[in-house]
């Protein structure tokens, strides 16, 4: 139960923060944003299960739905001036409906003819954590940093590997990755302010839970 509920609020820490870094919504839009999670964690502790299996139907309707805002996140990072190769949009449609084994697959074949471009290793990355039921795996491991490989400067491959981490409830890898995105972020990085102030959270609530001390 208890882990659940970590779960449930780490995904729930994760979309605030990139929200907050990377879309960099204005004060009130976050101020929306915010109440929306705080009444959706209301309402799932009032109608949700958090330690209990989920129904076929709900957990279809889950991955879609993670497959939609996977999708949109990663977007947003990039400029849509050009548009992106025939092999992301159609793994896009498959992440969308939740089929996250077809869009890795996709994205694979897609990635031996374009071996250097980072937008489809981080689309790997977060199709494999998906197929993975939000863990992460190794192969994801692999696909952020190839990302992170072919251009060290973009936050991306760190940012979504720590939220990843946060969502499976590994606090302390979360923490690890994102302190590095920070040393490594140059003094004037518009997210670094932010993804510090993530980092002091973090350890805040590692601080304050002894089973995450020795996670």
């Amino acid at each position: 139960m208890i882990g659940g509920w970590l779960a449930v609020g780490a995904l729930a820490m994760a979309a605030f923060a990139f929200a907050a870094l990377i879309l960099r919504l204005p004060r009130d839009g976050l101020a929306l944003f915010g109440a929306v999670l705080v009444f959706g964690l209301a309402g799932y502790a009032w109608q949700g299960s958090p330690g209990q299996p989920a129904a076929p139907k709900p957990q279809i309707e889950r991955a879609s739905n993670q497959g939609e805002a996977m999708v949109e996140g990663r977007a947003a990072l990039f400029d849509r001036t050009q548009p992106p190769p025939d092999y992301l949009l159609t793994s896009d449609a498959f992440a969308r409906r939740g089929r996250f084994g077809d869009a890795a697959g996709l994205l694979r074949q897609g990635l031996e003819a374009n071996p250097d471009h980072l937008e489809g290793w981080l689309a790997l990355g977060l199709a494999l954590v998906g197929h993975a039921d939000g863990f992460v795996t190794p192969a994801a491991v692999q696909a952020f940093g190839r990302a992170r490989m072919i251009d060290p400067g973009h936050p991306g491959a760190d940012y979504f590997l720590g939220s990843a981490y946060l969502q499976s409830g590994e606090i302390r890898g979360a923490r690890a990755v994102w302190a590095g995105l920070v040393e490594r972020s140059p003094a004037d990085a518009p997210w670094r302010e932010g993804l510090e102030a993530e980092v002091a959270r973090l350890d805040d609530l590692i601080a304050r839970a002894p089973m995450l001390q020795g996670q």
